[in-house]
């Protein structure tokens, strides 16, 4: 049997990239499991940290950089000790004092109010979403 040189010319390169192409699969040497080079990062060797001269605590002494939960949480809304900016004193001062019965008296009857109605309250009760399943309910 003989070869054509057309043949030859043709089936040359088509083997050739078929070969190529089987070895950029999934198999062989290019899909064997190794590690990510960039996912490689270098550890920090282990220190000693220096020992700043610490002593245990005593049992049943209170912790002494710690308050209580409730002295955090002011000390987080209001502020400690720290300075405030010039900004927060401007609008500090803008804003004025309140008087010292504010709180008990916004529920006083001779406060005047605004009755926003049912509406207001039933657009403000709606429940979150799109509106596609939306429907109102006039009250009679």
């Amino acid at each position: 049997m003989r070869i054509s040189p057309r043949f030859a010319l043709i089936a040359g390169p088509v083997t050739g990239l078929a070969a190529l192409l089987s070895g950029c699969g999934g198999g062989g040497i290019l899909g064997r499991d190794r590690p990510d080079e960039f996912a490689v990062q270098r550890q920090a060797p282990l220190v000693i940290p220096p020992d700043f001269a610490l002593v245990p605590p005593q049992p049943g002494a209170p912790r002494p950089a710690e308050g209580t939960a409730s002295q955090q949480a002011l000390e987080a809304l209001f502020g400690g000790s720290a300075p405030r900016s010039a900004v927060e004193t401007s609008a500090i001062d803008r804003a004025g004092e309140s008087a010292p019965g504010i709180r008990s008296s916004v529920g006083d009857p001779t406060t005047f109010t605004v009755d926003k109605g049912t509406t207001t309250q039933s657009i403000i009760g709606a429940p979150e979403g799109d509106g596609q399943a939306a429907s109102a309910v006039i009250p009679s």
